[in-house]
């Protein structure tokens, strides 16, 4: 089916509801499998909506529910709001990928925002590295204005 980039409207609801904690909750990324046979957008409202898809990318030294962000960092600037992450590195694994899911693992793996790759990405035997966009008002990954 077919994966586009958003930040979850679950997310946005939950998020002013005070459900998440980005900067203390277990943050974590999973990659959604080549050719997912599953739709993800904004109106994906969990992990569960991967796994129940059996979408979830698998292979060589890749554990199911992927792995927790580290090093979030929540700025601002001006009126806008962000965080950050560093970026994410699926050590000596072998897979391939057309994107990922970032999810709440704390908060009953609420989705927080889904994110696809523009074509299928992979390694072998190798990492596969996510690299954040420029932590900033306009390019953060998820940011509020």
């Amino acid at each position: 089916m077919s994966i586009t980039t958003a930040m979850c409207t679950s997310f946005k609801e939950e998020l002013l509801g005070g459900l998440h904690d980005l900067d203390t909750d277990d943050i974590k990324i999973a990659l959604i499998k080549e050719s997912p046979t599953g739709t993800y957008d904004a109106t994906t409202t969990n992990y569960s909506d991967v796994t129940g898809n059996s979408d979830e990318a698998s292979g060589t030294g890749y554990s199911a529910g992927g792995q927790s962000l580290g090093s979030a960092t929540i700025t601002t600037s001006g009126t806008t709001a962000f965080v950050d992450f560093a970026d994410e590195v699926f050590s000596d694994v072998t897979l391939s990928a057309d994107g990922c899911i970032i999810y709440n693992a704390t908060e009953s793996n609420r989705a927080i925002a889904v994110i696809d790759f523009g074509g299928t990405v992979s390694a072998s035997a190798g990492d596969l590295t996510i690299e954040f966009p420029t932590a900033d008002a306009s390019n953060a990954i998820i940011r509020i204005a």
